[in-house]
């Protein structure tokens, strides 16, 4: 009963908060001067004032915004198909693409989706594994050089580190692939390709590594300071200087003793590095010419297509309040204090 209860206030939170952030984004995209914008982009760059002012009027742009805000939920009934809004299942029409919005963006959050899901599958052991033996090695040399390491792919944008990694592996004029094909190690130009374009149509290692790398370090970074920081703690508690005296091996002492309690922060911060991704995949789905969720987001928001711009930002709201919904829900699961309350 009461984790229904939790469960409920969640989801009343979240539905009120998405609630107000889809009508602030629907606002701003409804300021005049973006409707002007999009008047002239569907008609004429050349248009006087009277003729945006008449094609927002036959468009249905000049009515009041709570009006034209009601009827994209579906609150309120069309003049062309009645109630049949976003509760609907009826996002609008793409200006950019010439197709339904909801195509558009389960294309785009499909191709996205498998992003996401190599990147989790490289940053989450990757990181755990870093910060674990980093912590239990407080002070020592692999400490301090893990913390560096750490330190470094942490405080590096992805606009920097993907344009090194296109340098590094994926250059015919400089980097490592001139040398390897001149020894003979590769046969093409480029040991990687720099695009992913390729990986719409069909993923390899070759042409998919170069993002998901460069999504990965920073998460990398994060969460493996994170799990040192926490791992280290654990390892100074009372239990586990009463596990030593036991006789207790290491290994017992960090798998059964220390690591179940130092995962607790971990794992909250990576669930919420989720609602981080879809800020990294922008930047490197736009550098790596990969037309995911990221990439669809920047056609949109430069096109001024504002049914796209507000599907993409109500996905987005959706997937930052669930991803804080989750990781509360996990840190009450893995914190036996908070779920004795």
């Amino acid at each position: 009963m009461r984790v229904t209860a939790i469960l409920l206030r969640r989801l009343g939170a979240l539905l009120a908060t998405a609630l107000c952030l889809s009508l602030l984004v629907f606002w701003l995209t409804h300021l005049p001067p973006n409707l002007e914008k999009l008047a002239k982009s569907q008609g004429s760059a050349r248009m006087s004032d009277a003729e945006v002012a008449s094609w927002l009027e036959r468009s249905g742009f000049d009515r009041p915004v709570p009006v034209l805000y009601g009827e994209w939920l579906g609150l309120l009934p069309k003049a062309r198909c009645g109630r049949c809004g976003v509760l609907q299942g009826d996002w609008g029409q793409s200006t950019v693409f010439r197709q339904p919005v909801a195509e558009v963006l389960a294309r785009s959050l499909a191709a996205t989706g498998w992003l996401m899901l190599w990147v989790m599958v490289v940053m989450v052991p990757t990181a755990l594994a870093l910060g674990v033996l980093a912590g239990m090695r407080e002070g020592s040399r692999t400490d301090r050089a893990i913390s560096v390491a750490t330190i470094l792919t942490a405080a590096t944008p992805e606009y920097v580190s993907g344009v090194v990694l296109v340098a590094l592996f994926a250059s015919a004029t400089a980097g490592l692939s001139p040398l390897l094909h001149e020894a003979g190690w590769i046969e093409d130009r480029t040991l990687f390709q720099g695009t992913a374009s390729g990986a719409m149509s069909g993923i390899t290692f070759w042409n998919f590594a170069l993002p998901v790398v460069t999504v990965a370090l920073y998460g990398t970074g994060y969460v493996a300071r994170i799990t040192r920081a926490a791992m280290a703690d654990a390892m100074t508690q009372p239990y586990v200087r009463t596990a030593r005296l036991k006789g207790a091996s290491q290994s017992r002492i960090v798998l059964v003793h220390a690591l179940r309690n130092a995962l607790v922060a971990p794992v909250t911060v990576i669930l919420l590095q989720l609602p981080w991704l879809l800020n990294g995949v922008v930047i490197v789905e736009t550098l790596f010419a990969y037309k995911g969720f990221g990439w669809t987001l920047v056609q949109a928001a430069g096109n001024n297509d504002i049914d796209l711009l507000l599907g993409c930002a109500t996905v987005a709201v959706t997937l930052v309040l669930v991803t804080q919904g989750l990781s509360d829900l996990a840190y009450r699961a893995l914190n036996p204090r908070l779920r004795a309350r």
